[in-house]
């Protein structure tokens, strides 16, 4: 029994010792990011105010008025406490910008803005109920960064939490009438399946990817069908969306109302009454690409189609079933284009 106490007093002196080390470096053990003392626990301490100013939104005054090289901001409140965090998070937000320590780097807005904090400069003086900030800078470019920010912050008063949740976009440099037009690309399949380039995006194309497209969506006959231009789509992708071109390895299996899309002309022509097969100059460039061609055997037979009737670039598996269950045992990922 007596061992059994002392046990538990150590248990317990443990227990305190470990909860005054937790108390000590700020009560709430892992909740700081970064982890390395003093910036983990700015940003903890920067969120803490932000979400602040954020729930009291509706009681924050804020004017804005742009000058030729930034803008000159107004931030109140009546309420002193909310003056107060006002306060405080404008200082620290200075420190930030000159000791380049950013924040929000999901935000494009906020991203591009503290990679030229070393071309802004930021002036503030306390009021008894906020702050006035001018903040400035000599490249026209980063101006317009500074003032797309305060409109960012202006809506963070007005929206609170609402507006926090939005990416803000980044202004264009020497905006032309185009430069607002999507840019689509074709950088290999020239005639299919445009893109846009994405190279800052998440999920980038991976080198070493491998697709089993499962295609069963039919279409008008004497079209191309949408699903087989889709394909060349994943092929652009890989090739040039990305921030890097990579190849994929990519396996396309048809069947159902699919199956026949890839007859050659003549058996195309007789079985639809058309001049030809209107997907081969597609289904071509995907081979020409190195996309492997398959055609469920099964399918083909059960809608009275021969081996013979097909491109000579496609080949018949067994079933659509025994292909794709040996492509994703060969580490293909299934990608399906069903009706």
């Amino acid at each position: 029994m007596l061992m059994r106490q002392l046990k538990n007093m150590v248990l317990i002196v443990l227990m305190c010792s470990t909860t005054s080390s937790v108390l000590a470096q700020g009560g709430k053990g892992r909740g700081f990011r970064g982890g390395r003392g003093g910036q983990g626990q700015a940003h903890a301490r920067d969120h803490e105010i932000f979400r602040f100013l954020l729930t009291n939104h509706m009681k924050i005054k804020r004017t804005v008025k742009e000058l030729p090289n930034g803008v000159n901001t107004l931030t109140e409140s009546d309420d002193p406490q909310i003056a107060a965090k006002i306060q405080e998070h404008v200082g620290w937000m200075k420190s930030r910008v000159e000791k380049h320590e950013p924040i929000r780097l999901r935000d494009p807005l906020f991203a591009e803005l503290f990679r030229h904090t070393d071309k802004i400069k930021m002036e503030y003086q306390k009021t008894a109920k906020g702050v006035r900030v001018i903040e400035t800078s000599a490249d026209p470019y980063v101006a317009k960064l500074i003032q797309s920010h305060a409109k960012a912050v202006s809506g963070f008063v007005k929206h609170g939490f609402r507006e926090a949740m939005k990416n803000h976009p980044v202004p264009k440099q020497n905006k032309s009438p185009k430069s607002d037009q999507v840019q689509y690309i074709n950088p290999v399949i020239k005639q299919y399946g445009k893109v846009v380039k994405l190279p800052g995006a998440a999920q980038q194309p991976r080198k070493g990817s491998k697709l089993c497209v499962d295609l069963t969506r039919g279409g008008d006959a004497d079209q191309l069908n949408p699903a087989i231009e889709k394909v060349a789509r994943f092929v652009n992708i890989y090739e040039g969306a990305g921030k890097s071109s990579v190849t994929a390895q990519i396996a396309l299996i048809l069947h159902g109302d699919a199956t026949l899309a890839v007859l050659n002309d003549d058996a195309y022509a007789k079985r639809f009454g058309t001049k030809g097969n209107p997907n081969l100059d597609c289904l071509h460039e995907l081979h020409e690409a190195g996309v492997e061609i398959y055609v469920c055997g099964q399918s083909l037979i059960g809608k009275g189609g021969k081996q013979e009737d097909l491109v000579v670039f496609s080949k018949m598996a067994v079933s659509a079933l025994t292909a794709i269950v040996n492509l994703q045992a060969d580490g293909y990922g299934y990608v399906p284009l069903l009706k």
